[in-house]
C-alpha cells in the first residue's frame, strides 16, 4: 500500500511541478524570494491547478507515510522524474532519446537496489522532543545557509540552491507528517495538544515558498535535480536517526550507498535532458487549454 500511494504521490507531484513552473515563469525576474511572486502566481489559473495537485500530493504522501517508513516512501517519490518525462513525451509529442532512457533505467535500478539492500524495518512513531530539536535545528540551519548562498550567482545555481533548501525542509516535513499520522491514529482529540500540526504548517509553508522561488529563479532542471536528490537523502537520514528505521549494516551498506548513488546519478541525467530542461518553456495552453492565462483573462 505504501509503494502504491507513494507512486501516486510522485505522479501528482510531477504534474504539479510542470503547471506551477508555467505559472511563475512570467513573473518579473526580481520577484524571486518575494511575496509578489505568490501574488502573481495566484492570478494564474494554471498555477492554481498545480497547487491543487500539490495538495493532492501531500494527502497521498501522508497516507503513504502512515503505512510505510520514511526510508521507503521518500526514495520512491523520486519516480516523479519518470512520470515527468512520460507527461512531456506524451502530451507534447517529444521523442525520448538515450539520455532519458539511461536516466530512467538508473533511477529504477538504483531505487530497487537500495530497497533490496537496505530492507528498512519499521521504527517508532513518535521521536522524543530532544531528537526533534537536534534534527530540526540542523535541517533549518542547512536550509538557511542554502537560501543565503542562493541569493547570488548564475540562475542555475540560484535555482539549485533554493531547490535544495526547499527539499531539506520537505524532508523534515515528511518526518513531521509521519509523526502526525501516528497521533491521529491515537485519536483526533489530542492531536492539536502536540506541536506537530503547527510545525507541519510552518515548515510546509516555508518549504512551499522556497519551492516557488526555486522554480522562478532559474531552469527547472536545476531546481528539480536538487529537489529529487536532497529530499530522499534527508528523509532517510531522519528516519534512521530519530525514527529508528534500521537499515541493514555490514557489507549491505556498500550496496545501499551504491543504490542511492545510481539513483541520484539517474536523476541528474534526466533533469539535464533537453526534454525535461525545456519543460519551463512549454506554453500552458498546450497542456490545459482553459488554464492558459490569468484569472479573468
Amino acid at each position: 500500500m505504501a509503494y502504491v500511494l507513494a507512486l501516486c504521490a510522485a505522479l501528482s507531484s510531477a504534474c504539479a511541478g510542470v503547471l506551477q513552473r508555467i505559472g511563475v515563469e512570467s513573473a518579473p525576474e526580481g520577484a524571486t524570494m518575494r511575496l509578489s511572486l505568490l501574488t502573481h502566481a495566484l492570478r494564474r489559473k494554471v498555477w492554481l491547478a498545480g497547487f491543487a495537485l500539490l495538495l493532492t500530493t501531500f494527502v497521498l504522501q501522508a497516507m503513504a507515510l502512515r503505512f510505510g517508513d520514511l526510508a521507503v516512501v521518500q526514495p520512491v517519490m523520486t519516480t516523479e522524474l519518470l512520470f515527468l518525462i512520460i507527461i512531456l513525451a506524451t502530451h507534447f509529442h517529444r521523442q525520448l532519446g538515450w539520455r532519458e532512457w539511461i536516466g530512467a533505467a538508473a533511477i529504477v535500478a538504483g531505487l530497487a537496489g537500495f530497497l533490496a539492500m537496505a530492507a528498512p524495518s519499521t521504527g517508532r512513531g513518535l521521536p522524543s522532543g530532544r531528537d526533534w530539536w537536534v534534527v530540526g535545528g540542523i535541517t533549518v540551519v542547512a536550509a538557511a545557509a542554502l537560501v543565503v548562498g542562493g541569493q547570488r550567482g548564475p540562475r542555475w545555481w540560484r535555482a539549485a540552491a533554493l531547490g535544495a533548501a526547499a527539499a531539506s525542509l520537505f524532508g523534515l516535513n515528511a518526518a513531521i507528517v509521519k509523526s502526525t499520522t501516528t497521533l491521529i491514529t491515537e485519536g483526533w482529540s489530542h492531536v492539536f495538544d502536540h506541536w506537530e500540526p503547527y510545525g507541519l504548517a510552518v515548515v510546509g509553508a516555508t518549504g512551499f515558498f522556497l519551492l516557488q522561488s526555486s522554480l522562478h529563479a532559474g531552469p527547472i532542471a536545476s531546481s528539480r535535480a536538487t529537489m529529487v536528490i536532497v529530499n530522499p537523502l534527508v528523509a532517510v537520514a531522519i528516519g534512521a536517526t530519530i525514527f529508528n528505521e534500521s537499515l541493514r549494516g555490514g557489507l549491505f551498506v556498500l550496496g545501499e550507498v551504491a543504490g542511492l548513488a545510481v539513483m541520484c546519478a539517474g536523476c541528474v541525467v534526466l533533469v539535464r535532458s533537453p526534454l525535461v530542461a525545456g519543460a519551463g518553456s512549454v506554453g500552458a495552453g498546450e497542456l490545459l487549454g482553459v488554464l492558459e492565462g490569468p484569472i479573468g483573462a
